[in-house]
């Protein structure tokens, strides 16, 4: 028959690896999630996250060398596809108003989707800084700016200084998506049509032509005989 696999035992051997890797890893993905969560990246040791584990010190170390290899596999995979979401919405935006919306609702979205990981990236910004120009991270950012020299091209933006806005937006998106994530207070679509009209307002005002204003003159007092002349 066409198509049909015969199932070897040399094949069934390999299949089983294959699943004993995948679970192995994903249960060291999961100790180390909790341990991150709970007591932060500096506070914890491989041997916290081997411990939660139940794996031998060998099986976890041919998976990940270091804790900082570890962080990385933990958050790349969930940054990466989030900004692949944002890529995506940036460029079939079509006013700067969907530009900007589409950004900030991809992110609240994400931060409601998986709250615990969302708070492990804020909760370690500093170890997240150290990975900056290595991962997903810095790759993300330098597409933002690049999608911003798009917009600016395609007419959605004022020339504006790309460094500033992308700060500005990254920013902004940062601290809302905390508080989203934190206090469950806000809805990702209310905040994000709160983010929108907050950017939108001053991004506009860049387009606009304010007018210079002259400088004022003070007036001199003027000396007595000069009045009565």
């Amino acid at each position: 028959m066409v198509g049909f696999r015969t199932q070897t035992p040399g094949n069934r051997i390999i299949g089983k690896r294959e699943q004993n890797k995948a679970a192995n890893r994903s249960i060291i993905l999961d100790a180390a999630r909790g341990c991150f969560f709970k007591y932060g990246f500096d506070a914890i040791t491989i041997r916290d996250v081997i411990r939660r584990t139940g794996l031998a010190a060998g099986t976890f170390y041919n998976y990940f060398p270091d804790k900082e290899s570890l962080f990385r596999a933990l958050v790349d995979e969930r940054v990466l596809a989030l900004s692949e979401e944002i890529k995506r919405v940036r460029r079939e935006a079509r006013t700067l108003e969907e530009f900007i919306h589409g950004c900030f609702l991809a992110s609240f979205e994400a931060a409601v989707a998986d709250s615990q990981l969302h708070l492990i990236i804020l909760h370690n910004r500093h170890n997240m800084q150290t990975l900056y120009d290595e991962s997903v991270v810095g790759l993300s950012f330098e597409t933002f700016k690049d999608d911003l020299r798009d917009g600016v091209n395609r007419g959605l933006f004022p020339p504006l200084d790309i460094e500033l806005v992308a700060a500005g937006f990254f920013g902004s998106a940062f601290e809302m998506s905390r508080l989203i994530a934190e206090r469950r207070r806000h809805s990702p679509r209310a905040a994000a049509q709160f983010a929108t009209r907050l950017l939108l307002g001053g991004v506009n005002a860049f387009g606009m032509q304010v007018p210079k204003l002259k400088p004022r003159v003070r007036a001199m007092p003027c000396r007595e005989e000069d009045a009565k002349s």
